[in-house]
């Protein structure tokens, strides 16, 4: 019972660097649009893109971190809970047992399959079972859609001031918006 309440620690712990993670990708995300910006200024339209592409990215990393750590501090609970009840099985040890190394590794496929095994735990406990969703789906993609890069230095040039000369095929400019909102949709 001891040994699980430790591990409360380290699960809020690693919640509160996720957090700490997706924060510094908004940094670096702003730090990304204030490059673009001086791109477009040069007329460098092709360092411009790259920005845009890094900007995308780190939004993506953050929002994945803040995620994780939402899910992270949901398992806390649910462990917190297990501990009040002393409902904490042996097999609900063993899981945590591999928890240290996955939590400090902040590496996010790691983090979602050891939360996938706590809330399975849970699950067979019955404690405050509430299905969690697979945050991690979709997220975790490499590509930055292109609709989303071209919007990005669209908004930044505005910001600026400038007018981008970007070659948009004819048409191309009103289907944008609409499927950047059906994609966040």
């Amino acid at each position: 019972l001891t040994y699980a309440a430790e591990h409360l620690f380290n699960l809020k712990f690693a919640a509160k660097e996720l957090n700490r993670n997706s924060k510094k990708c908004d940094k670096e995300e702003k730090a990304e649009k204030a490059k673009i910006k001086k791109a477009i200024q040069k007329g460098n339209m092709e360092v411009a893109r790259i920005h845009a592409e890094n900007a995308i990215r780190q939004k993506n990393q953050a929002i994945n971190f803040l995620r994780m750590s939402a899910r992270v501090d949901a398992v806390a609970a649910r462990v917190q809970t297990a501990v009040t009840m002393g409902k904490v099985t042996k097999s609900m040890a063993g899981v945590v047992k591999s928890m240290d190394a996955t939590l400090k590794s902040m590496n996010l496929e790691k983090i979602s399959a050891l939360m996938d095994k706590f809330e399975h735990q849970f699950e067979t406990l019955d404690v405050q079972t509430q299905q969690m969703e697979d945050t991690m789906s979709n997220t975790t993609t490499l590509t930055t859609p292109q609709n989303q890069v071209d919007m990005l230095l669209q908004e930044m040039a505005d910001e600026a001031g400038l007018d981008l000369n970007m070659e948009l095929p004819q048409g191309q400019t009103g289907s944008v918006g609409t499927s950047v909102a059906s994609a966040e949709q």
